[in-house]
């Protein structure tokens, strides 16, 4: 055998162990990326104040000018005074009168208590609450990964799809 073809056969014995070497330690060469198994979006309530009117009818009492009833109590005892006064003679007549005017002072009292109470007005005024608006904001991402046969969790500021990216170390590459 030549010496050139002896030098060939063993260069190209080097370059192709070499090269299948080369291959195969990028073939069992550390994964680029993690498996995405699930992601759970982690939402917060946000609860806006709005204020919320409208208008109601309101019914309210009409100011007493005579809070004491004195004319009502007046005017019955006069009345009941001179019903009083009708009947019987003498000291009798007397006693009716008077237990008339007492009788008759207390029930127009009343009457005029009654009346005033339903002196009413109704009336429209506008009455205001705060009501609230929810909402979901999303806060974050719960991904559950699988990285060289073992499943792990990590909590993300975004979706990261169906993978994971590594760096050169084989860890998460969790920012952007």
């Amino acid at each position: 055998m030549n010496k050139s073809m002896i030098v060939g056969a063993v260069l190209g014995a080097v370059v192709v162990t070499a090269g299948g070497a080369l291959a195969t330690y990028n073939y069992v060469s550390a994964p680029e990326y993690a498996e995405v198994l699930a992601v759970k979006p982690l939402t917060k309530t946000i609860k806006t104040p709005r204020e919320v009117c409208k208008d109601v009818t309101v019914t309210r009492q009409k100011a007493v000018k005579d809070q004491h009833q004195i004319v009502g109590s007046v005017i019955g005892a006069v009345a009941g005074g001179l019903l009083g006064n009708q009947i019987g003679g003498g000291n009798g007549k007397k006693i009716a009168t008077v237990a008339g005017a007492v009788g008759g002072g207390y029930a127009g009292n009343k009457v005029q208590e009654n009346m005033q109470a339903g002196d009413t007005y109704t009336t429209t005024e506008t009455r205001c609450s705060t009501a609230y608006d929810s909402s979901e904001e999303v806060v974050g991402y719960d991904v559950k990964y699988r990285l060289d046969g073992k499943d792990g969790r990590v909590r993300m500021d975004r979706d990261p799809g169906s993978r994971i990216a590594l760096n050169e170390a084989g860890e998460l590459v969790l920012g952007e």
